[in-house]
This record gives C-alpha cells, sequence and structure tokens, in this order.
C-alpha cells in the first residue's frame, strides 16, 4: 500500500547504502503522474535481501514540474495543501481537456471533471487538505489516500504528465530517464502544456519524450527533455511514441516505441523499432534505427546481457490490426518527407497488411515471441 495504488507502469529503483531506499514509477494515463516512494529507513548493505521490508513503511511523493526546468515532490499525506492544477492552463494552450478530482460529494466513489478555475478555487475553499477529503484517523487516512493516489495527487497539485511509461537510473549520473509515450490530451485530462512541448511549442504533441530529471535536494530536482519523438524535419529523431527505454553500462539509451497500428497518422515513422541513443555531454542527443518489429506489433521490454553481448526485444500482438496476412494483402502510402537540404520530395511505399511473423509462410498466423540480437562473432554489441 505504501507504494500507492495507481496505472503502475515500470519501476526503477535507487538503492544506495545509508541512504532511503527510493522507488521511481509512473501512472501510464494521459495526465497520469510520476511518484516518487522513498522508504523510512535506510539501506544498510546493498546486496541484502533484507532490504524487501524497506518497501513496508515510507512516504509516497509526486512529482510538480515547474516551466523552467526545476521542480519538487510533493507528500501524498493528510497534511497536504489542497491546490489542484488549474483548468485554465489547459484552455490558454487551446487544450479542451479537463482536470480531474476527487469527487466533491463524499458519498460517492470516484472522479469529478473540472472544465472551470472558479470552480476549483470553490473546491479548494471546501477541502483545504487531503484529510477533509479522506475519512479515517492514522494509518487508516493515510491508506484511503494512498489506495486513491492518482486523485489524491491530482489535488495537491501533482503535474498532469504524457502518459509516463518507463523510468531507468542512469548507471553513470544517477539519473532518472522517463520515457514519456504520449502527449495527446484525453477526455479526462492531458499534460501540462507548459512542460510537454513540441519542438517548436506545440501544446500537444503526440509523439512523445525522454526525460532526464536530476535529483539536485532532499526534495528538489531540475529536469530537461533529452530526447523527442517526431520526425527530423520538424525537430524529432525520427521515431514515435518511446515506451521502454535501457541504459547500457557506459550510459548509452536504447529506446523502445509503441505508436499506434490502429492510426495513419503515424506511418510516416513505419514500424515500431528499438533506437540508440549513444550517451553526450552536449545536450544534443542523436538517434539510429537499431532494429525494427514486425508489422502491426508493439516492440517492448529491451533488455541487454550482463556481457552487453545480447539485447533482447520482446515483440507483442504481431498482426494487431489486419490479424494473419495472407499472399498479396498489401497497401500502398504516399508519404510527403524532407531530405538533409530541405528538400521536400514524394514518397511511396508498398506496406504489408497483416504478419505471420516469425513464420514467413502467407496465411500462417503470428505470434508473439522474444528475440536476442547478437553479434556474428558473439562479441559485445558495441565493441570497437
Amino acid at each position: 500500500t505504501a507504494l500507492g495504488r495507481f496505472r503502475h507502469e515500470a519501476v526503477a529503483v535507487r538503492a544506495e547504502a545509508g541512504q532511503p531506499l527510493q522507488v521511481y514509477s509512473g501512472c501510464d494515463r494521459r495526465g497520469g503522474h510520476l511518484y516518487r516512494f522513498v522508504s523510512a529507513d535506510r539501506v544498510e548493505t546493498v546486496q541484502d535481501k533484507r532490504n524487501s521490508r524497506l518497501f513496508e513503511a515510507g512516504e509516497l511523493q509526486v512529482a510538480r514540474f515547474r516551466a523552467d526546468g526545476s521542480g519538487e515532490w510533493l507528500a501524498i499525506t493528510p497534511e497536504a495543501v489542497v491546490d489542484p492544477f488549474r483548468p485554465s492552463r489547459f484552455s490558454d494552450a487551446d487544450l479542451g481537456c479537463p482536470v480531474e478530482l476527487p469527487h466533491r460529494d463524499r458519498t460517492l466513489a470516484g472522479a469529478e471533471l473540472f472544465q472551470e478555475d472558479a470552480a476549483v478555487e470553490e473546491y479548494c475553499r471546501q477541502f483545504t487538505t487531503l484529510s477533509d477529503l479522506y475519512r479515517g484517523e492514522g494509518e487508516a487516512l493515510q491508506g484511503a489516500i494512498l489506495v486513491d493516489a492518482h486523485l489524491a495527487a491530482s489535488a495537491i497539485g501533482a503535474t498532469p504528465t504524457a502518459r509516463p511509461e518507463d523510468t531507468k537510473i542512469d548507471p553513470i549520473s544517477g539519473d532518472l530517464l522517463i520515457a514519456f509515450t504520449s502527449g495527446s490530451p484525453g477526455r479526462s485530462g492531458g499534460a501540462d502544456p507548459a512542460v510537454f512541448q513540441g519542438p517548436d511549442g506545440q501544446s500537444s504533441w503526440a509523439n512523445g519524450w525522454v526525460m532526464r530529471l536530476s535529483e539536485s535536494s532532499e526534495n528538489g530536482f531540475t529536469w530537461r527533455m533529452a530526447v523527442t519523438g517526431g520526425t527530423p524535419w520538424a525537430g524529432g529523431l525520427g521515431f514515435a511514441n518511446p515506451d521502454n527505454v535501457a541504459l547500457d553500462s557506459k550510459g548509452n539509451l536504447w529506446i523502445v516505441t509503441d505508436r499506434s497500428m490502429k492510426s495513419s497518422g503515424g506511418d510516416v515513422f513505419g514500424n515500431n523499432s528499438c533506437w540508440f541513443v549513444p550517451r553526450t555531454d552536449s545536450g544534443e542527443e542523436q538517434a539510429a534505427c537499431f532494429a525494427t518489429g514486425p508489422m502491426e506489433c508493439e516492440v517492448t521490454g529491451v533488455c541487454l546481457d550482463q556481457a552487453e553481448a545480447s539485447l533482447f526485444l520482446a515483440v507483442q500482438h504481431p498482426g494487431e490490426v489486419n490479424g494473419s496476412r495472407a499472399q498479396g494483402d498489401e497497401e500502398i502510402q504516399a508519404h510527403e518527407l524532407v531530405d538533409r537540404d530541405g528538400g521536400v520530395f514524394q514518397q511511396l511505399r508498398t506496406v504489408p497488411l497483416g504478419s505471420n511473423w516469425p513464420a514467413q509462410a502467407p496465411g500462417r498466423p503470428p505470434r508473439p515471441g522474444v528475440v536476442a540480437i547478437q553479434r556474428r562473432n558473439g562479441q559485445p554489441l558495441l565493441e570497437a
């Protein structure tokens, strides 16, 4: 319960001797939040199996990002002041999404959607702290808050984010890397347009980001978007919707994507894929496509073995849209592309419909699977 009840998507653990255990996790929804659990006790020896007891007691916190690249962790406790994100911050950016808060009628479960600042101001006058919204005393009250973590976090002003899908710790810098899959708004929420912007300041950017978060104090941090999805001519790195990430021992970043195959809006990006982003201190990341998934699949679960000679990828739901591919099932797609010199040209693609992966015979049903990618000589993938 101490870790909170929300749509947990991935987890990153920071375990350092003499320090509290820290656990980072995202809530995978449009407008979901980024959380940090800090244990009450400290890690003594990192390898000690008894460290699992540290999950039993601690404080759940949630991130509030500021547009200037700073931020803070807010404790989700009964004393936390009710001060939600204001709906005008969406409407001023031409986003029609609401702010989702615990229902004002406390005899009713679930959320209530707010479109006007005046209604939120009245809400704050009615409920001053989380202890006014949730019932109980002591541990029971804290538990009631934690099992409603998403709405409680929204009530105290956590930043609505862009579907946080994965969290990893950089082995070199100790920074937290967060994959935010998409900044498109939804019916019950969206991402803060002051934080989650496209390359030219767009307030609704569907292609996603990878954020680098650096802890700067006990409850403070700084952040920057290290990777932005999108076409290169629009300021992106060439892919859309980063879903899972991994870091090798040198701090290089590996990304797999999960764009929707049910929407033609992302067809220019082709199949979901795995990308390699070399580590850099310049702040100007570049990306190269390392592997491409089968038709209509999601590529996920990217990880390396200890020798970094094998890269594992999971292929989920190939043929998700059109099922098993029959001989000749294909469509022609026309795309307008831009070359490195800014020249515009047209490209026609013949794209198979459905999949037979991993078989190579038309009519065979597609199946999910896990693949391992290795060099022919068995050496590390990034050997000099």
